[in-house]
C-alpha cells in the first residue's frame, strides 16, 4: 500500500500568511503531530520573499513596493530575492530522516525537483532539474527552489512559473546598476519562461495544482490527501506571521 501524505490547498494569501504556515506546518511535523504534507499556494497581493541571509533595503525597491501595493517578507529559507506574481508556488515538510529523503542537500533537491519535473509533464512541458535549485524547460528557468532543514525535519518550497512580467519584476527589485537595467531585462526574458509562454495559453491554478499533485503521488510512490491545517497550526500561524513575518524587526533584520 502507499504511504499516505497530507495535501493542503491553501489559496491565495499575503505574503506574510504565506510564510507563517509553511513555518508551522514545519514546526507541527517536527513535533510528529502531522503527516508529511505537500501544500498548493498563490500570493495575493503580489510579493516580494527574499531568503534570510539578505538584506531588504539593498534587494528590494520599497517605495515603489508600497506604492503598487506589494508585499515583502524574509523567508526562513536561503536563495534569492523572488517576485511572486503569476505562480502556483508549493511547499514541501518531511523528515530528515524519512527514506525518500536524502541526507545530501544537493540530492534530496534533484528529489522533490523530481516531483515538480513530473507536475509539468503531466500538462505537456518538458522540463529537467538543473542544480543547485533551478528547474529549465527548453534551457530557460520554469522553476526556482529553496530549502531549509531544522529539528531534523525539511522545508523546501518553490514556484512554478504560470506568466511572467519582467519589467514589473524589474520595477521592484534593486539592481547594482540603473544604466544596465534595460540589458538585464533582456537578459532575463530570455533565461526565464513560463507554462503559458511554452504552451501559449492559460491554465488554470486548479489544473496545475491537479497536475503537480499527482507529480508528487508519481515521484514518491504515495497517495496525496485532502487534509486541513490543524488548530495548532492555525494558532502557530497567527504566532509566527504577528511576531515574525509581518514584523519590522525580522523584515529589516540585516
Amino acid at each position: 500500500m502507499s504511504e499516505k501524505w497530507r495535501l493542503l490547498q491553501t489559496g491565495y494569501k499575503n505574503a506574510y500568511t504565506n510564510m507563517a504556515i509553511d513555518r508551522a506546518v514545519m514546526v507541527s511535523h517536527s513535533m510528529k503531530a502531522v503527516p508529511p504534507t505537500v501544500r498548493f499556494y498563490g500570493w495575493k497581493p503580489s510579493a516580494i520573499s527574499i531568503g534570510y541571509f539578505q538584506s531588504l533595503d539593498d534587494e528590494v525597491e520599497l517605495e515603489t513596493c508600497n506604492k503598487l501595493k506589494i508585499d515583502y517578507v524574509r523567508r526562513i529559507t536561503g536563495g534569492g530575492a523572488v517576485f511572486h506574481d503569476n505562480e502556483l508556488t508549493y511547499s514541501i515538510v518531511i523528515s530528515e530522516s524519512h527514506p525518500s529523503i536524502s541526507k545530501n542537500i544537493l540530492d534530496s533537491y534533484g528529489r522533490i525537483c523530481g516531483a515538480i519535473v513530473k507536475g509539468l509533464n503531466n500538462i505537456g512541458i518538458e522540463s529537467i532539474y538543473a542544480p543547485i535549485n533551478d528547474i529549465i524547460s527548453n534551457g530557460k528557468k520554469i522553476s526556482g527552489n529553496a530549502q531549509t532543514r531544522k529539528k531534523k525535519t525539511v522545508l523546501q518550497h518553490g514556484t512554478i512559473l504560470t506568466d511572467v512580467d519582467v519589467e514589473k519584476m524589474f520595477s521592484v527589485l534593486k539592481v547594482p546598476n540603473e544604466k544596465i537595467k534595460d540589458k538585464l531585462i533582456s537578459n532575463v526574458k530570455e533565461r526565464v519562461t513560463s507554462i503559458k509562454h511554452i504552451l501559449g495559453e492559460d491554465i488554470s491554478f486548479n489544473e496545475i495544482a491537479d497536475s503537480m499533485k499527482k507529480g508528487f503521488e508519481e515521484e514518491f510512490n504515495i497517495d496525496l490527501y485532502k487534509g486541513e491545517l490543524t488548530k495548532e497550526e492555525m494558532e502557530l500561524t497567527k504566532k509566527f506571521e504577528n511576531e515574525c513575518f509581518s514584523s519590522y524587526d525580522w523584515n529589516h533584520r540585516r
